[in-house]
């Protein structure tokens, strides 16, 4: 199935028509820490693009672009031209490493009080009194 699944789908790494057109157009120019690679067009086209050429990422696993380092995001878009392996500061002792979407996982952040965190939220200060409608009229 592994065949056919590079075929058909798009959503788990990269589709039998990417590679080839990676393989014929670009050149890898590097990986980062997840595995992915990254590549630009050999000959830039002269109609559409940068004049650098078109940029893309080949995932290793599932596409999620949240999986793309902010270094090599900035490289993608163009915000630089250097690949950031060769021009970029070492990181900081402070500074954490980048994570993908946590968003629908166990290690997504639930704020006290959401279900799946107990659903138990803190006491209310006491200066607020409810609107009553009994006491309205």
């Amino acid at each position: 199935m592994g065949l056919l699944a590079n075929i058909f789908t798009w959503w788990d790494g990269a589709t039998i028509g990417t590679s080839l057109f990676s393989a014929r157009n670009g050149k890898c120019v590097g990986e980062d820490v997840f595995g992915n690679t990254y590549h630009q067009e050999k000959k830039p086209s002269k109609n559409d693009g940068p004049p650098e050429g078109r940029r893309w990422v080949i995932y290793n696993g599932a596409n999620d672009a949240s999986r793309v380092p902010p270094e090599w995001h900035g490289w993608l878009h163009h915000s630089y031209d250097e690949i950031p392996e060769s021009h970029l500061p070492q990181p900081r002792i402070w500074e954490k490493e980048p994570t993908g979407n946590l968003t629908g996982t166990a290690n997504a952040y639930r704020p006290a009080g959401a279900l799946e965190a107990g659903g138990v939220r803190a006491v209310a200060t006491g200066d607020y009194e409810p609107w009553s409608p009994a006491e309205a009229e």
